[in-house]
């Protein structure tokens, strides 16, 4: 009887030690799984592409159940990384003017999964109270010395300040100073001068939630330098689609309008933060995130 009871408890102690081992591997291939379900987003610190990486990270997270690392970068590092793998993707390449430059330099090097919004504009705007309606006029001496001959502007390396350089070539304004600052920056400044009714231009584009909250107007570009309406892309690093398929196909489904985008930002600017904002939006939109997610398993 005692031996029995000895070779049962042999037994037990193997079938245990057996289990243990079984669950410890089945916990590695759980944390191995959890680990490949990361991604990279990269960004530019624009409050259009704040409010929608911030979007789509929260969606690959409370619905795909990705761990999402988001990268703040300036434009030309943001394609920098989807080239070359350090990034996952990004939903914030404006095409086809803005980003021209990137585009031919990298199109081999990235998947381009086409327009995640339509109906976008850059340019140069002032508030609707100046006496200027056209870049052409800035080349008036009085117009340059009410706001002593300064553009303000973003980050230098975004698309936007790129062609703002070549809108000083084209209307011969030489003696002018595209100012780089941030686009927090130009808003602030933009903001400061409006409340005191003061003149100042500022790089611009839409959606941004500045033109729903001050009454401002782009200035005309006869030359076209800023090019006509252009569209948001999402852009993803090449091997995506097989290494990570369903974040793949959500992002090459992901596609919104410049409304969607306008309240995500608006209410970042009224104190939400965007992570605040961008789980309300997508709570608020069920449908809209369910097309997104449509045949994703």
């Amino acid at each position: 009887m005692k031996k029995w009871t000895v070779m049962t408890a042999l037994i037990l102690v193997v079938a245990l030690l057996g289990a243990c081992s079984n669950g410890a591997n089945e916990s590695s291939s759980g944390s191995a799984k959890t680990e490949n379900k990361s991604i990279k987003l990269a960004y530019v610190a624009w409050d259009s592409e704040i409010a929608s990486t911030n979007v789509v990270k929260h969606v690959l997270e409370s619905k795909l159940n990705y761990k999402v690392e988001m990268l703040q970068v300036d434009a030309g590092p943001m394609w920098v990384g989807i080239a070359d793998g350090s990034a996952d993707a990004m939903v914030a390449a404006w095409l086809p003017s803005t980003h021209e430059s990137y585009m031919e330099k990298y199109a081999q090097d990235i998947e381009d999964l086409g327009a995640n919004l339509n109906g976008t504009k850059t340019g140069l705007a002032v508030p609707a109270y100046m006496d200027i309606d056209s870049i052409e006029d800035l080349t008036d001496a009085a117009a340059g010395e009410t706001v002593n001959r300064q553009i303000i502007g973003i980050e230098p390396g975004a698309g936007i300040m790129m062609a703002t350089e070549r809108v000083l070539e084209e209307y011969a304004l030489s003696d002018w100073t595209l100012v780089e600052s941030s686009s927090a920056a130009m808003a602030q400044q933009l903001i400061q001068a409006y409340d005191e009714q003061k003149p100042v231009i500022v790089t611009a584009w839409t959606p941004h939630w500045m033109f729903a909250n001050m009454e401002l107007k782009y200035l005309e570009d006869p030359k076209g330098v800023y090019g006509g309406e252009e569209q948001i892309h999402t852009i993803v690093r090449k091997g995506l689609a097989e290494d990570k398929a369903d974040a793949y196909k959500f992002l090459d489904q992901f596609e919104w309008t410049a409304d969607d985008m306008a309240a995500v930002m608006i209410a970042i600017q009224e104190g939400k933060s965007p992570e605040e904002a961008a789980g309300a939006w997508v709570e608020a939109n069920a449908d809209k995130v369910g097309k997104w997610l449509e045949g994703i398993e």
